[in-house]
C-alpha cells in the first residue's frame, strides 16, 4: 500500500522541536515502513530539507504560516496514487482533502478532543465520520467522547495508545545508566537528594504550580528533597511569560533545589528521567492521555498522576502509581509524594512494575502492529 501521513501544521516531522503526534510519527514508521511505502506531509523547517527520501519513507514538508496556507498545500501535493492518507488530529481537514479524492480511502488519528462542538460543527463532524474509515485515538476517554457526539461513530473508533522506546529510555537501575544518573545529579548538585521530577510543558492547564505549592509542605518533613521541572512554555524555544515568570519566583521560595532546564529536543529528555525518584503529572485539565506517563514508567520511576481525560488509564492504583482525583489539591500531591518518600521500597516496587507495563504494553512494535492490522483491513487497499 501507498499511505500518506498528514501531520499537524505546528511542528515537523521528525519531531527536532518536541511534539507528541511527532514522536508518535516517528515511533511507528520504522515498523511501518517495512510492510508499507509511506509519504508524511509535515511542515518544513529550516534545518531540514522541503523533500526526502529515507528508506521506504518519503518527507515532503510545506509552507504553513496560517492553517489554511498548510493544509491548501498539502492538498496541492496529494494525489490519487495514495491507498490510503491518515490525517492526524484535524478531522476539519478530511472533508478538504478528500474532495478531488474521491476513490482514496481516509482514515483519522485522535490526539486531543477535537470532535467537540468548539473545534468542528456537527454538520463537518459528521461528515468526517461517514467519509473516514476508521479514527484511531491515543484513550479510550477521547473515543467515548466521539462516540457521545457522533453515535454513528462507535463501530470505527478505536483506541491505540501511544508508547514508548524502552531502548533508549532506561530505568535508573540500569547498569547503562547509573553513571549517568550520578553525573547528572552532580551537575545540578542534587547528589544528596531525592528528586520529584516534572516533565512537560510550563502552562495553567499542565499544573506545574500545584507541584511548587505542594514541596512547600514536602521539603518542610523531608529536607532531603528536591524539584526538577524539565520543559517550557512552548516547543522548540525557551519564550516566557507572565505565569512562567511567577512559578519561578515561588519555585525561590522553597527551601530546597529547585531545577529548571528549559526546552529539551527529545533526543535530550530521556536521560533526564535518569534523575528522577518520583514522577508526577499535574494535568489541571482533561488530558488525553499525556505520553510523558509511558516515558516515566520506561525509566522505572512511580508516578502521581491526576485522575483527569485518560491520564489514569495507565495507572493500576498502587501498583505503578496514583492517579488523583482531587486534582488542584496541592495537599493531595503532597500526601502522595511523602508516602512514597516514606516506603522506598514500595517506590521502587511500584516503578518496576511501571517498567514492566511499558515494556511489555506500550512499545512501538505493539502500536505499529496495530496500525497494520487497521490499514490492511481496508477494502481494495
Amino acid at each position: 500500500m501507498k499511505i500518506a501521513f498528514v501531520c499537524t501544521e505546528k511542528l515537523p516531522v521528525p519531531p527536532v522541536l518536541g511534539g507528541a503526534i511527532q514522536i508518535y510519527i516517528e515511533g511507528v514508521l520504522p515498523i511501518l515502513s517495512k510492510h508499507h511505502e509511506i509519504t508524511v506531509f509535515s511542515l518544513q523547517n529550516s534545518n531540514l530539507p522541503n523533500v526526502e527520501k529515507k528508506g521506504n519513507v518519503k518527507y515532503i514538508r510545506v509552507k504553513g504560516r496560517t492553517r489554511t496556507e498548510y493544509v491548501n498545500n498539502v492538498r496541492d501535493e496529494l494525489t490519487d496514487e495514495f491507498d490510503l492518507v491518515h490525517v492526524f488530529n484535524r478531522p476539519r481537514w478530511v472533508p478538504i482533502l478528500s474532495k478531488s479524492l474521491p476513490n482514496t480511502a481516509f482514515s483519522l488519528s485522535l490526539h486531543n478532543e477535537m470532535m467537540l462542538p468548539k473545534k468542528i460543527d456537527s454538520q463537518m463532524g459528521q461528515e468526517c465520520v461517514d467519509r473516514v474509515e476508521f479514527i484511531t485515538t491515543v484513550s479510550k476517554f477521547i473515543a467515548d467522547g466521539v462516540k457521545s457526539l457522533y453515535p454513528s461513530a462507535e463501530n470505527k473508533l478505536k483506541p491505540v495508545y501511544s508508547a514508548t522506546d524502552a531502548n533508549k529510555i532506561k530505568p535508573f537501575w540500569s547498569e547503562d545508566v547509573i553513571q549517568d544518573r550520578i553525573n547528572m545529579r552532580k551537575q545540578y548538585g542534587l547528589e544528596n537528594s531525592k528528586v520529584i521530577l516534572y516533565v512537560g510543558r510550563l502552562s495553567v492547564k499542565k499544573g506545574p504550580h500545584v507541584l511548587v505549592e505542594a514541596m512547600k509542605e514536602v521539603m518542610d518533613s523531608h529536607p532531603n528533597t528536591s524539584l526538577v521541572f524539565v520543559g517550557s512554555k512552548w516547543y522548540g524555544n525557551n519564550a516566557t511569560d507572565e505565569y512562567i515568570k511567577k512559578l519561578q519566583n515561588e519555585a525561590k521560595g522553597l527551601k530546597n533545589p529547585v531545577v529548571f532546564t528549559g526546552f529539551l529536543t527529545p533526543y535530550e529528555i530521556p536521560k533526564y528521567y535518569n534523575i528522577g525518584d518520583i514522577f508526577v503529572c499535574t494535568s489541571q485539565w482533561e488530558e488525553p492521555l499525556a505520553r510523558v506517563h509511558y516515558e516515566a514508567m520506561a525509566a522505572g520511576l512511580p508516578i502521581i498522576t491526576t485522575d483527569r481525560g485518560g491520564n489514569a488509564e495507565v495507572i493500576e492504583e498502587g501498583v505503578n502509581g496514583f492517579a488523583i482525583k482531587d486534582y488542584d489539591n496541592p495537599q493531595a500531591f503532597a500526601k502522595h509524594i511523602k508516602y512514597l518518600l516514606d516506603n522506598e521500597d514500595e517506590a521502587i516496587n511500584m516503578g518496576k512494575m511501571g517498567r514492566k507495563f511499558a515494556v511489555e504494553k506500550h512499545n512501538w512494535e505493539i502500536i505499529a502492529n496495530r496500525l497494520l492490522k487497521l490499514f490492511e483491513s481496508i477494502k481494495g487497499c
